[in-house]
């Protein structure tokens, strides 16, 4: 009995080491990334990519973005304390020091260079790093704090995703790739516009210039109605260019007038819950987009 309590103490404090490590990753977030960036290596080629570029590439990307998120941790870990959804991550209860995170980030970001440098090809190592410098670094240091248009200057980071698949199958930056980032980039204000309103009195609390907080909540509504618009013409340009078909236009058009339903009850109506609901479904919608791109990419009508 004397041996097993500190034994199961150090198993338990170990387990709990591991947790923090990867609450820095941001796994839901990392996990979407990679969903665009594989539908990306999907729709890169008429068949199946090459099983070795699809596994690494795919390893490569979710290791960029973990590191990136591990990055963000330390540099938000200031105003994690003080905001209440943010408050329980790893830095701010004191399970990890700043020190170990920004270790785990490197090696996480060395690691991924490694890969897409020497397994998948140079410009997608290239064009992953400078992705993962602009959200940990260009958004987080300096966006974030400066503009209240920081998410959508930001959004390029977040939108490569898709280009960063495409690039590991094809060595090129295509057109069609361009229309992926494109949908990305501009879904993401409207996406975080609407987290923000949900959350305006915590960014308020540690001075950040989220447009709800810069401009009010009801310009801020009227903004994503006008990007929700944007978006739902934006989505239906790989039909308008040939890159996907029929099934894709439906889907398009079903998970795009769900989002612009959601839109229009959120300037016409001030329900608290509907901010929340706006964002949780905008994350749907964006699966649902980039599913039925793969699934028309193969199953043409």
């Amino acid at each position: 009995m004397r041996t097993e309590l500190p034994l199961q103490t150090m198993e338990a404090a170990s387990g709990g080491k591991i947790a923090d490590y990867l609450g820095l990753c941001k796994l839901k977030v990392v996990s979407l990334i990679v969903f665009t960036a594989v539908v990306g290596m999907f729709l890169a080629v008429p068949g199946m990519p090459p099983l070795d570029k699809l596994l690494l590439g795919s390893v490569g990307i979710a290791l960029a973005a973990a590191s990136a998120a591990a990055i963000n941790h330390v540099l938000d870990a200031r105003i994690d304390a003080v905001m209440k959804r943010t408050r329980r991550r790893p830095l701010p209860t004191g399970h990890l020091s700043e020190s170990e995170a920004m270790i785990f980030a490197f090696a996480l970001g060395l690691v991924s260079m490694v890969i897409l440098a020497s397994f998948v090809n140079m410009l997608t190592a290239v064009l992953t790093f400078l992705s993962l410098i602009g959200y940990a670094i260009v958004y987080t240091v300096w966006l974030k704090r400066a503009t209240p248009q920081n998410i959508v200057i930001g959004g390029a980071a977040g939108a490569a995703p898709p280009v960063l698949g495409w690039t590991a199958i094809t060595g090129d930056v295509h057109a069609h790739a361009l229309l992926l980032f494109l949908i990305i980039f501009t879904w993401t204000p409207p996406h975080f516009w609407a987290l923000a309103i949900a959350r305006k009195d915590e960014y308020a609390k540690v001075s950040i210039p989220m447009m709800p907080v810069t401009h009010g909540v009801e310009f801020t509504r009227l903004q994503i109605l006008y990007y929700t618009v944007l978006l739902f013409i934006v989505s239906l340009l790989p039909y308008l260019t040939g890159m996907s078909g029929l099934l894709y236009l439906a889907g398009a058009v079903i998970f795009g007038g769900i989002f612009l339903y959601y839109a229009i009850a959120m300037k016409m109506d001030d329900r608290p819950e509907l901010p929340m609901k706006t964002f949780a479904y905008s994350i749907t919608y964006l699966m649902g987009v980039f599913a039925a791109l793969l699934i028309d990419h193969y199953l043409p009508l």
